[in-house]
C-alpha cells in the first residue's frame, strides 16, 4: 500500500476475568479465569491492520508505569508503528473485562495516559496524519481530540472511520467529518436515542437512515453474530451475513472488523466485499481469548476461507471479492434511495 492506516485512539492493558455469567448490579459470581492482555480499541484497530498486512502507524498516549513498556512492545511487535506515541506521567490506560461462557463481555474503561492525548499532540504528529490513506478513531480519548482529528481529516481530504464507542453523545459537526460511521447496536440506539434493544430487520434500514441524516456520509451497523448493516452514500442498502463460528471471547471483534475494513479499502476493495471480509476476520477473532491476541493474520484469514494464497492480503481480498460477487453470501438485495447531499 502507498499510503498508511494511521489509527488515533486508546492503548490499554486489559485484565480479564472469566465467569460462567455477567452479574447483574449488586451480584458477586465466582471467577473461573484471569489473564491480561494487551488491548484498547486504538491499539486493537491497529494490530487488527498491521497483522493482515496494512502499514501501520499508531498515534497515542501510554503511561509511565510497567505497563506502557508492555504495552509498546506488544504493539511493535506486531508491526505497528509506535513514533507517534508518547509517555505521559502516571498510569496506563486499563480495561476491566468480565466475559461469560457464550463469548458476551462486560467492560470498564479506566482511561489513564489516553485521557492526555490532546488537539496538540496532533498538530505535533500532522506528518504522519498527512501519510495517511484513512484514519482510524474511537471514543476513548478525549472528545475535543477526535473533534480536531475530523476537522484535519475534513481539510486534507482523508477518510476518516469513526467507532463510536463507548457510547455517547457526538456533535453534529463531528459527523458531518466522518466517512464511515460503524456502531454496534447499543450505540446505534444510544446514538438515536432510544433504549437499546435488538433491532429487527425491518428497524435495520430505518435507523442506518436515521444515523446518515445526522452528517456521516456512510454507516455500518455491527450486529455481531447478525452479521453487518451497510448503507452507504451512493443509495446501497445490503445486510450481510455473518460466518458462522463458535465464539469463546467477543472482546475486540469489532476492532477486528475496523481494522480489517480499512485494510480492505486500503487495498482498493468495494464497500460490501470489505464489510464482509472485515466481518470473517472478526468471526476468527471471537474464537480466540483475548483483544489484540485474537487477531489474525493473512495466513489465518486464507486458511479460514481455504484459499491457497500464502497469506497474500491482495490476493485473498482478489479471490473474495469475486466470490462475494457470484454468490452474495445470500443477502439481501440491495434498494435505492436518494443520495444524502453533503
Amino acid at each position: 500500500m502507498a499510503k498508511r492506516i494511521v489509527v488515533v485512539g486508546s492503548i490499554n492493558l486489559d485484565l480479564v476475568a472469566a465467569t460462567q455469567r455477567i452479574p447483574v448490579a449488586g451480584e458477586t459470581v465466582a471467577g473461573l479465569s484471569f489473564q491480561t492482555f494487551p488491548g484498547g480499541k486504538g491499539a486493537n484497530q491497529a494490530v487488527a491492520a498491521a497483522r493482515l498486512g496494512g502499514r501501520v502507524t499508531m498515534l497515542g498516549r501510554l503511561g509511565t508505569d510497567v505497563f506502557g513498556a508492555q504495552l509498546r512492545e506488544s504493539l511493535e511487535g506486531s508491526d505497528v508503528d509506535t513514533d507517534g506515541i508518547e509517555a505521559v506521567p502516571g498510569s496506563s490506560g486499563v480495561a476491566l473485562i468480565t466475559t461469560d461462557a457464550k463469548g458476551e463481555n462486560a467492560i470498564t474503561v479506566v482511561a489513564g495516559a489516553n485521557a492526555h492525548l490532546s488537539p496538540a499532540d496532533l498538530d505535533s504528529h500532522i506528518g504522519f496524519i498527512r501519510s495517511a490513506g484513512i484514519l482510524l478513531t474511537q471514543l476513548e480519548i478525549p472528545l475535543e481530540t477526535v473533534e480536531y482529528l475530523a476537522t484535519i481529516a475534513l481539510r486534507e481530504r482523508i477518510p476518516l472511520v469513526l467507532d463510536p464507542a463507548p457510547a455517547r453523545p457526538l456533535p453534529a459537526s463531528l459527523l458531518k467529518c466522518v466517512d464511515w460511521l460503524t456502531p454496534n447496536e447499543t450505540e446505534a440506539c444510544f446514538l438515536l436515542g432510544r433504549a437499546p434493544e435488538e433491532l429487527s430487520e425491518d428497524e435495520l434500514e430505518d435507523a442506518a437512515n436515521a444515523l446518515l441524516a445526522r452528517g456521516s456520509r456512510n454507516v455500518i451497523l455491527k450486529l455481531g453474530k447478525r452479521g453487518c448493516y451497510v448503507a452507504l452514500l451512493d443509495g446501497t442498502r445490503q445486510l450481510l451475513p455473518a460466518y458462522k463460528v463458535r465464539a469463546i471471547d467477543s472482546t475486540a471483534a469489532g476492532d477486528a472488523f475496523n481494522g480489517a475494513f480499512a485494510v480492505a479499502l486500503m487495498n482498493g476493495q468495494d464497500p460490501l466485499s470489505s464489510a464482509s471480509w472485515a466481518s470473517a476476520v472478526a468471526a476468527i477473532s471471537v474464537t480466540r481469548p483475548g483483544a489484540q491476541p485474537s487477531m489474525p493474520t493473512s495466513f489465518e484469514v486464507a486458511s479460514f476461507f481455504g484459499d491457497g494464497h500464502n497469506g497474500n492480503a491482495d490476493a485473498i481480498l482478489v479471490h473474495f471479492s469475486r466470490e462475494l460477487a457470484r454468490v452474495r453470501l445470500h443477502s439481501v438485495n440491495s434498494v435505492s434511495n436518494t443520495p444524502r447531499q453533503k
